[in-house]
């Protein structure tokens, strides 16, 4: 059975998707461990509330963090490693363990709209302000950089006059949650 890992530093609705997915088989998969940079996550209690080992690497100190993270990545020994909102940069020691078996969601189509500082609202705040027409998610392999790998597939929703920043962020969201499963269960058959 293939191994995930999940890294989220929010309420964790797209590790929920990963989980609801599993459930139905649509994933052939189980889920390792959840790994987090934030204490109050919502996603611990999804975790929990599936018996779901969780990891919380909450220090500020950069070789701390690093070690920690890629000792527990190796010692849970994931197939594919999936960021799901998770706000802290991959270490290159850890990029470089994991080669191309980490991807990441993002919440607007990449290469716009990415980078340091690039998460959440703020996203789709900036997509609004540059008068977009369209907007979507992005699932791309995670590399040294911001939200800089290899995409692997985009998704588009389209910007309506009446848009702002939460009900952009709804449309988005939804497209996330069917997007990454599929992206994940995708990568796993290909690999096996």
């Amino acid at each position: 059975m293939n191994k995930l890992v999940v890294l989220a530093s929010g309420s964790g609705t797209n590790f929920q998707a990963i989980l609801d997915a599993i459930q139905t088989g649509s994933i052939s998969a189980n889920v390792s461990g959840l790994i987090t940079n934030n204490p109050e996550a919502g996603a611990i209690q999804r975790a929990h509330s599936n018996d779901i080992p969780v990891k919380i690497i909450s220090t500020a100190d950069r070789e701390a963090y690093e070690n920690q993270l890629l000792k527990t990545l190796l010692s849970w020994n994931p197939d594919l490693i999936v960021l799901a909102g998770f706000l802290k940069k991959i270490p290159e020691s850890v990029v470089d363990a994991f080669d191309q078996k980490i991807i990441n969601i993002h919440p607007a189509l990449l290469p716009k709209f990415g980078g340091k500082g690039f998460y959440g609202n703020r996203v789709h705040q900036a997509v609004i302000k540059a008068g977009e027409k369209e907007s979507g998610c992005t699932v791309h392999y995670v590399n040294q950089h911001y939200d800089d790998g290899d995409i692997i597939e985009q998704v588009t929703v389209p910007v309506t006059s009446d848009d702002d920043a939460e009900s952009l962020a709804k449309k988005v969201l939804q497209e996330e949650h069917k997007l990454l499963p599929r992206i994940i269960n995708q990568l796993l058959t290909e690999n096996n």
